[in-house]
């Protein structure tokens, strides 16, 4: 018996094949969890088409977390599918790569700014108030962020949207805590996907990681960091919220 035997998962996030929420799925499925899978927009397409490499196949919703309306909705559309969720992972973010990213800090305009937080940050807020009455009790939230105590070459306002976006997450697993619901997030090092490719100049975090993660790292393996979500979504860390688990070779713990 799989560590999510009969627990329903939303994984939020899943554009493609190489995003670590496919891989989530993957997991999460041999795990025996029942998924359901949302994305928004043209991308909808390409999530639908890489589902079909699964088996079964995770029905798939429309939900923009910048879109008032969607989250309104969300809980129904959910209820379409599932009765209840045991649990939401939160693969969503972004930042304009033209104005707020590749070394462009001091002259980003506020209304970009503004979109990489909300849908970075505030977005795990509005998720999973948007998921709340689908909630069993021990419910679990997990998100993805990469190591925002530390100011990364190029990552710029999406580094500042991650620190708020690990800020957010402290703050649901304090507010949501005495309903049983724990918050916590995965900072995983550099990986191969759609995400990081859209940043200029992401293959310096490559060079970082090469020469200083004391277990090495493979920036094309999705599994480790995957394994450490699906870990938080199961039973198997009850007292465990408002924690950042850090999935990146050893990096973090390691000086100049």
């Amino acid at each position: 018996m799989g560590i999510l035997e009969g627990k329903n998962i939303l994984v939020a996030g899943v554009t493609m094949n190489t995003s670590i929420g496919y891989r989530v799925v993957e997991l999460a499925q041999a795990e025996g969890a029942t998924v359901v899978v949302s994305n928004f927009g043209r991308a909808m397409s390409l999530t639908e088409r890489v589902l079909r490499r699964l088996d079964p196949v995770p029905p798939l919703v429309e939900v923009d977390v910048t879109n008032d309306e969607h989250l309104a909705g969300l809980a129904d559309r959910l209820a379409e599918h599932v009765d209840h969720l045991d649990g939401v992972v939160h693969s969503i973010a972004y930042a304009n790569p033209e104005t707020a990213l590749g070394g462009k800090f001091l002259t980003t305009p506020f209304a970009d700014v503004a979109t990489s937080v909300q849908t970075s940050a505030y977005s795990l807020v509005s998720l999973t108030m948007a998921c709340k009455p689908l909630f069993r009790e021990s419910a679990a939230v997990v998100g993805l962020t990469f190591d925002a105590r530390f100011a990364w070459p190029i990552y710029d306002w999406m580094g500042v949207s991650k620190a708020a976006l690990e800020s957010a997450s402290r703050y649901l697993a304090r507010y949501l805590g005495p309903e049983g619901v724990r918050c916590n997030l995965v900072a995983a090092g550099p990986l191969e996907t759609i995400a990081k490719k859209a940043i200029p100049g992401s293959d310096e975090f490559n060079n970082i990681w090469g020469g200083r993660a004391p277990l090495g790292w493979d920036s094309k393996d999705l599994t480790p960091t995957a394994k450490a979500v699906v870990a938080l979504l199961s039973d198997w860390f009850p007292a465990t919220s408002g924690e950042m688990v850090h999935v990146d070779g050893g990096l973090h713990a390691t000086g100049a």
